[in-house]
């Protein structure tokens, strides 16, 4: 067996109503919380729940609210700010992944000094971050259970992750019942996000046994239950295991990291504001087939998960059979705009590629096959 090590030190509360624990579950790190919170949170009523939920507990609290698809490193640092004037000693995430992302990034910038972009960097190191506690109300990203946060740097538009094991959530509730609402595209959109997380772990160079079986296991819930969810928002016990597998798939990214799509898309979101989800799967049918043949065993395996019955294919005839179970599973929940759609065009190409290549690097290089300049415009040309 490969040598590897495994941590993830977030403590998960899983289940339909574990959100009226979050009073509870907060009491044990701190006193005063501040909520980052998405728009979602108002309408729904999740905003005031958690209020309420907190100050049943003994626990007083701000609201951050300034909310936004690919959070600016500036809007982090002015939470950063607001935090430390109310003297907040835990923060709060409720939302999409945009939204943890942001608790991440606020609790990290409230006891480090200077940019975030420094730690971005590696320029310099952080000792401290106040505890997170997140709250996913969509299934999507994962953050709840990983050390990474992404944002977008509005001076350089750099999109790229902070990853520090500071920023790990001490807690993440996880409840299915917050997703019942949802409209048809942030199902769609948040469940594919969790499709590219699983699929790319697990064909990641940074793979290991225990990061595969989270990502196998998650392609398969999602497979069989984002299509249930998406015909019916009510059904709650689809969403158990939709939300479920989104765990799942942000525990496998945070091992093994993610490949090809995501280094293109992090450009096209910093320099364009394309949503994150959107971008990936515009370039999935392109990144699928100059992919699958670098590693043919897992892309039957993937194929497997995704429902293809293999079982009479030989290797490469199931591993070629992936593109397409993954391109109508994508098609089948509306999610194969073209990058053209999204507002990429070819003047865009040479700032992207440039982006992919030094930005993105690492990334890039998890790929089973990495290309060059080249194929990375061949690849964006086919998805226009």
């Amino acid at each position: 067996m490969t040598d590897f090590i495994f941590n993830n030190p977030v403590k998960l509360h899983v289940g339909p109503g574990k959100f009226n624990q979050l009073g509870t579950i907060a009491q044990h790190y701190g006193k005063k919380a501040l909520l980052v919170v998405s728009d979602s949170t108002k309408p729904t009523g999740q905003l005031a729940r958690a209020q309420e939920a907190l100050s049943a507990a003994g626990l007083t609290f701000a609201v951050y609210d300034e909310f936004m698809q690919n959070p600016l490193s500036t809007l982090v640092e002015a939470g950063a700010k607001l935090a430390q004037q109310e003297q907040c000693d835990l923060v709060i995430g409720i939302g999409g992944g945009s939204a943890m992302d942001m608790a991440k990034g606020i609790a990290f910038c409230a006891l480090n000094e200077g940019s975030i972009w420094d730690y971005v960097f590696g320029r310099k190191v952080a000792q401290h971050a106040l505890p997170i506690i997140l709250v996913p109300t969509t299934a999507g990203t994962g953050s709840e259970a990983n050390r990474t946060a992404v944002f977008t740097n509005p001076e350089t538009h750099d999109k790229k992750g902070l990853v520090n094991p500071l920023i790990y959530p001490v807690a993440s509730i996880i409840d299915p019942e917050l997703m019942l609402t949802l409209p048809k595209r942030v199902i769609a959109g948040p469940g594919a996000d969790v499709l590219f997380h699983a699929l790319e772990s697990y064909i990641s160079r940074n793979a290991h046994p225990f990061s595969e079986m989270l990502s196998l296991r998650a392609l398969t819930l999602l497979a069989q239950n984002l299509p249930r969810v998406y015909a019916d928002v009510t059904d709650l016990a689809a969403w158990e295991q939709v939300s479920f597998a989104s765990t799942l798939a942000g525990m496998a990214i945070d091992c093994a990291g993610t490949t090809l799509p995501h280094a293109l898309q992090h450009p096209m979101g910093g320099l364009l504001d394309v949503i994150h989800a959107e971008g990936i799967a515009a370039v999935y049918p392109a990144f699928m087939e100059y992919t699958w043949s670098a590693a043919p065993e897992k892309f039957a395996a993937i194929a497997a998960a995704m429902g293809v019955d293999t079982r009479d294919m030989d290797t490469e005839a199931a591993a070629y059979s992936s593109v397409k179970a993954v391109t109508d599973f994508l098609q089948s929940v509306n999610m194969l705009p073209s990058l053209t759609e999204l507002g990429v065009k070819e003047e865009h190409f040479d700032w992207i590629i440039n982006n992919v290549q030094t930005t993105m690097k690492v990334v890039l290089e998890n790929n089973p096959r990495v290309p060059d300049a080249q194929t990375l415009r061949d690849i964006l040309q086919r998805s226009l």
